[in-house]
């Protein structure tokens, strides 16, 4: 497994993994494109032979915020360490641009993916009512800060 930038020709392998974790939820083709057109820095994890195995994003808000716009790990590659491993290169990018606060959303429902931010310093700051459309789930913002 390797971890390389993601590319517009990485967006239509990404879409079936989209369609089967977030189903009505999922992000479509234009959000991608305009995730990179805005130079997000976005990362695909893609096993030897080539295919995605997951994709994370970061959003860099000068001077010194960021948000982790998505992480996604295909089903059949999850347990393997994957996720852990994107998430750990968006927050050393973070660094790297000298990033104090790092925001991010995750499912109120998802407690493993809360658990992971949890690991990595991630602590709960509030909750976004109804924010994931049409399930009316709601999210919980989570932060990590940097001395």
């Amino acid at each position: 497994m390797k971890l390389d930038r993601f590319r517009w020709w990485h967006i239509d392998a990404v879409l079936p993994i989209e369609a089967d974790l977030f189903g009505a939820e999922q992000w479509s083709p234009a959000m991608f494109w305009n995730e990179l057109a805005n130079r997000h820095h976005y990362l695909v994890a893609t096993d030897d032979d080539g295919s995605v195995l997951g994709y994370a994003g970061l959003a860099v808000a000068p001077p010194d915020e960021a948000w982790v716009q998505n992480i996604a790990v295909r089903r059949d590659a999850q347990r393997r360490g994957i996720g852990r491993l994107l998430l750990e290169a968006l927050l050393a990018e973070a660094a790297r641009r000298g990033i104090r606060s790092t925001l991010l959303e995750v499912a109120a429902d998802n407690a493993p993916a809360q658990r992971l931010y949890a690991t990595y310093g991630f602590e709960p700051i509030g909750v976004r009512r109804g924010y994931y459309q049409p399930s009316n789930t709601d999210a919980l913002v989570m932060q990590r800060t940097e001395d």
